[in-house]
């Protein structure tokens, strides 16, 4: 059966891009633990396409204790690096490294905010951004609360976290909805 709607042209025809694009992708996300998968995954991601790390998604979440922080946290620096072995993930020795860094400082904004959630969402007043983009080229790389949002980030003990990752974070989590006015998931299509 054909689909017919028009969407972000950044998904293309492939179905796990496409099921990504209509049910993840810009929906505001206010869990502390999928905001941090997301956070996780988009460092990953650096210097390669999101399809790259979609494909791998389950493996990631089996290799890094279904992303739970508290056991990240807490991981040796054998248990680490012995992701460096599993051939299902991203194997890139700083990226893996900065997951249990990460996940420190993940807890220690929990602890200063209240959640990672509240802290997050303060960079957009609490409010998601709605753009109104025409075409994919549009939509810009960073913005400058993705600068704000990467320097406080790193000011906090993140790793991986440039304002190019953190504007794509943005986008996963829905701080800033960045469908084109043409696709069917734009508030103004609804």
């Amino acid at each position: 059966m054909m689909d017919n709607k028009i969407r972000c042209r950044w998904c293309g025809s492939d179905e796990l891009y496409q099921t990504y694009h209509d049910l993840e992708w810009g929906n505001p996300e206010h869990r502390d633990e999928a905001l941090f998968e997301l956070l996780i995954l988009e460092g990953f991601q650096a210097g390669l396409s999101w399809i790259t790390i979609l494909k791998r998604r389950e493996a990631f979440r089996e290799a890094f204790a279904q992303f739970d922080y508290h056991v990240l946290a807490n991981w040796s620096e054998e248990q680490t690096m012995a992701q460096m072995q599993n051939e299902l993930i991203i194997r890139n020795r700083l990226k893996i490294s900065a997951v249990r860094t990460n996940a420190q400082a993940f807890i220690k904004i929990q602890e200063k905010f209240g959640s990672f959630n509240q802290y997050i969402w303060e960079f957009v007043g609490h409010e998601p951004i709605l753009n109104h983009f025409a075409q994919h080229g549009d939509l810009p790389a960073s913005t400058e609360i993705s600068v704000l949002l990467s320097k406080s980030l790193k000011k906090n003990g993140f790793r991986f976290v440039g304002p190019t990752i953190c504007y794509a974070l943005m986008q996963a989590a829905g701080l800033v909805n960045d469908h084109t006015i043409d696709c069917f998931r734009h508030p103004n299509n609804s």
